[in-house]
């Protein structure tokens, strides 16, 4: 694929849970801008690549998982900013879930990336 750094997506990503994360934990996700949760750097590079791995399967999953990591961390989000924390706090398992598959699938794009 044209276009996509696997390894520094992956380290954003990586990064960006990381510190949700701990500012969720921590008590503090109000320091956490949520504009940095939907101005992901990811989601705009998928809608950029090219190349032939942009109509495989994998790369659609890709998509997939990544929408669905969003959907989580919003919802989050909004039970926290509502003042349910325990109920987002049961969400964050699946939230770690969900960043294990998306880095596992850009894994799996490095096939399809063009030199």
């Amino acid at each position: 694929m044209k276009r996509i750094d696997i390894d520094h997506a992956i380290r954003l990503h990586t990064q960006w849970r990381r510190q949700f994360m701990n500012a969720f934990a921590g008590g503090a996700y109000a320091d956490m801008p949520l504009s940095e949760h939907r101005g992901c750097l990811l989601a705009s590079t998928l809608n950029e690549a090219t190349g032939t791995g942009v109509t495989s399967a994998d790369y659609q999953q890709l998509v997939v998982i990544h929408e669905r990591f969003h959907h989580l961390a919003n919802e989050i989000v909004e039970l926290s900013n509502s003042g349910l924390g325990d109920s987002a706090d049961l969400l964050l398992p699946e939230l770690n879930e969900s960043s294990h598959q998306l880095v596992g699938q850009l894994d799996r794009l490095r096939e399809y990336r063009e030199s």
